[in-house]
């Protein structure tokens, strides 16, 4: 029996990962929303039962088998009459792990079918756990083939293509989609192109939340065959809505629905950093956090962002004055804690770090003063931050930003101690105006106050660590509008020494930069882990060694000698004469 009138629920929701009861009650709680919207389907995003990115926690059997259970409890929930649902989850056949999405209705597993293009890239490493399913037919639903590809299957032409030339009638795409800059742009044009090759018009259910790095900012939408978009979900908030589709002489047409706002730019960047630390304190069971606020823009905008992820009552900033600490940071920092209303300790460390000093200095007779030194004032000072988490329950949350990250402008054991950093993956020209944007909006659900609370002092005076006299960044690092850039190459583009010198940069600094950057590898690989916001995080997105001579030599682009090579590299492999 076919049907002309089909609603449709989205389900843009928040699992956590592992979960499966708590995923399943969601589950139950959104179809009952759902239902009383008067929804024939729910759909819900890749692997929602299980939780994504579930890494080789999806290999144990005994999380499989919870994960088919709790199917097998939804199932019969549909037994009642209300709407089907298609669900996510790890599915094992036979000898095979997939990737699979699930069609429960009237109290039955209706249908599967598995994911058949698995990412490899980036965050993504799918094809160490998950083998591909066979490209995929459509699946009959109460007089309607719908085709469902998962996720990464529309960012490719073969998946779409079997299932219009299967005669699919709408294409309804869970998915796992991470956020980073600009992501919301490229999706929409993905699916725009595979609507427009295929004529089948498209709904694309979007995860939101954030797990450990990764952060997924919903987004949800629906297109039409003409690409025209006609309903658009929020990002960085759940959201269960139903759409209306019509079956006309033309095909399925969804009827015009809500359109709300989505983020984009400084703005995206700053909700991905606040649902972030949100969902890591929440889902890892803290109490709220604990940091050091030295009266740097750094400090102030992570601050900031933890006051509107977990409301001030929730926060607790601790200024750890030493003899450099200067009496303009002391008050830019009791102004901040002040206008986000946290509270507010200050705990001297002129005390630890002399005591740590006296017990050295037989090692340390007859040697100069220098980083050792002030490396002392930052491991107590992390130390502090430490005893005050154990004793109390608060994550600390560690402040360094992407530039400081880079070059290694951080030490091991002291700042970079702490559970979890918000700004890791934002470079210091960045967290400013992130700081300036913050001063001005504040988002939707932000649970810190309106206006300003970022002292503008913190964004005028020249950043310092203040571990010696007069100490500024600047005395060590280019200024970080040149260095950010440098970064920016090396880093996101990979690019030349040469290609970078001739976007107008000194060789020496570059070169230096490069350095820094190759050095600082060994600090990072013990670094909290941060919210993703760029394209190349560091973690799960660029993996290098700790081990590394290389360096760039700056020498033109390398031009192969053909008269070298017997056969082309494009030679099939039974051609090759070694």
């Amino acid at each position: 029996m076919s049907t002309d009138i089909l609603r449709i629920a989205v389900a843009q929701l928040k699992p956590t990962l592992g979960d499966i009861a708590g995923n399943l009650a969601k589950a139950r709680a959104a179809r009952a929303n759902a239902r009383d919207q008067g929804a024939d389907l729910v759909l819900f995003t890749e692997l929602f039962l299980s939780g994504y990115l579930p890494e080789d926690l999806v290999l144990k059997p005994a999380y499989q088998d919870a994960c088919r259970a709790a199917l097998e409890d939804f199932a019969r929930d549909t037994a009642d009459g209300g709407p089907a649902a298609l669900i996510g989850l790890p599915w094992r056949e036979k000898d095979k792990l997939h990737n699979a999405v699930a069609l429960v209705d009237k109290g039955v597993i209706a249908a599967v079918r598995f994911k058949n293009d698995l990412p490899n890239y980036g965050v993504f490493d799918e094809k160490r756990v998950f083998q591909p399913g066979p490209l995929p037919g459509p699946i009959a639903f109460r007089g309607v083939r719908l085709g469902v590809p998962i996720c990464e299957d529309i960012w490719g032409h073969d998946v779409v293509e079997c299932l219009a030339e299967t005669g699919a009638e709408i294409l309804l795409v869970p998915n796992g989609s991470p956020y980073h800059r600009d992501k919301s742009d490229i999706r929409l044009n993905v699916a725009v192109a595979r609507v427009a090759e295929s004529g089948l018009p498209l709904l694309y259910a979007n995860e939101v939340g954030g797990q450990d790095e990764v952060i997924f900012d919903g987004a949800s939408f629906a297109l039409n065959a003409d690409h025209r978009l006609a309903v658009q979900l929020p990002a960085f908030r759940e959201a269960v809505v139903t759409t209306t589709w019509r079956r006309g002489a033309q095909g399925w047409t969804c009827e015009p629905g809500t359109v709300e706002p989505v983020e984009e730019g400084e703005q995206a960047d700053y909700q991905a950093c606040v649902l972030g630390l949100r969902d890591y304190v929440d889902k890892n069971g803290f109490p709220g956090v604990v940091l050091g606020l030295s009266g740097g823009v750094d400090s102030a905008l992570v601050a900031a962002m933890a006051v509107d992820a977990l409301g001030p009552e929730r926060v607790h900033c601790v200024m750890l004055p030493y003899r450099f600490t200067s009496k303009e940071s002391l008050k830019d920092a009791f102004e901040c804690a002040t206008a986000l209303g946290v509270r507010y300790d200050v705990v001297p460390i002129e005390a630890p770090v002399n005591g740590l000093e006296s017990v050295l200095e037989p090692l340390f007779k007859g040697q100069p003063r220098g980083i050792a030194e002030e490396n002392m004032q930052s491991r107590t000072r992390g130390t502090i931050l430490m005893s005050i988490s154990n004793k109390f329950g608060a994550m600390v949350v560690t402040t360094g930003n992407k530039s400081e990250m880079s070059v290694g402008y951080c030490t091991l054991y002291g700042d970079m101690n702490g559970g979890f950093n918000p700004i890791k993956d934002l470079y210091k020209t960045e967290v400013y105006r992130l700081c300036e944007l913050r001063n001005r909006w504040k988002p939707v659900d932000a649970k810190g106050p309106a206006g300003v609370v970022i002292p503008q002092n913190i964004l005028t005076k020249a950043p310092s660590a203040e571990l010696r006299e007069n100490q500024k960044d600047q005395d060590s690092l280019p200024p970080y509008d040149v260095l950010d850039d440098i970064l920016r190459c090396l880093v996101e583009s990979e690019m030349r020494v040469a290609e970078i010198v001739a976007r107008g940069h000194d060789e020496e600094t570059v070169r230096k930069v490069e350095r820094l950057l190759y050095l600082a590898e060994y600090k990072r690989r013990q670094a909290a882990p941060g919210v993703k916001v760029t394209e190349k995080n560091f973690g799960r997105d660029r993996r290098y060694p700790i081990t590394n001579r290389f360096r760039d030599g700056n020498k033109p682009a390398f031009v192969p000698d053909a008269a070298l090579y017997r056969v082309s590299s494009t030679a099939s492999a039974d051609a090759v004469d070694f």
